[in-house]
């Protein structure tokens, strides 16, 4: 089961209703009944009481956060950004084009922290970073010229449709 994706557990409310479900007991109701009550599996209360017994109530208290903690603190993320916003030239690459390898080996090279670089690509988005490709035109392309020959010489070469029923 479990939640969806991209929905976010409400640890509050959980806490809510794990102290609910110990008040309820400590009024001697049965451990099901319980359950139905907050809404629960019998299972989880009889987990709760287990615990509440065996360590007190302060270890119903919310966990906190879910899951693995990041590798990373903001502070070397919003470090990274930085360097990553100079442009990778500035970082001592040859071109100004990042690449996963690259952004892979700067985030090793600044944090000492490897990353494979199919993973690097989930922290390039939470940092606000999305895929893009270079527009591979040349560095000698002349805007004035590229507009005065489309205005001029495109509309001369161009196959206009012929008479009466062509397209």
């Amino acid at each position: 089961m479990g939640n969806p994706a991209g929905v976010r557990r409400d640890f509050e409310a959980l806490e809510k209703r794990r102290f609910q479900a110990i008040k309820l007991l400590e009024q001697g109701l049965h451990q099901a009944e319980v359950g139905r009550q907050v809404g629960v599996a019998r299972q989880s209360v009889s987990r709760w009481a287990k615990v509440l017994e065996a360590k007190g109530k302060a270890s119903l208290r919310q966990a906190g956060r879910a899951g693995r903690l990041p590798r990373l603190s903001e502070k070397q993320v919003a470090h990274l950004k930085r360097k990553l916003l100079q442009g990778a030239e500035a970082c001592g690459y040859p071109s100004g084009l990042w690449t996963i390898g690259r952004v892979t080996h700067l985030i090793e090279k600044e944090t000492g922290q490897e990353y494979h670089p199919g993973h690097v690509w989930r922290l390039l988005r939470q940092m606000g970073g999305s895929s893009q490709r270079p527009t591979g035109r040349a560095l000698e392309r002349n805007e004035a010229e590229i507009a005065a020959w489309k205005k001029k010489q495109w509309p001369r070469i161009k196959k206009k449709p012929g008479g009466k029923g062509e397209r």
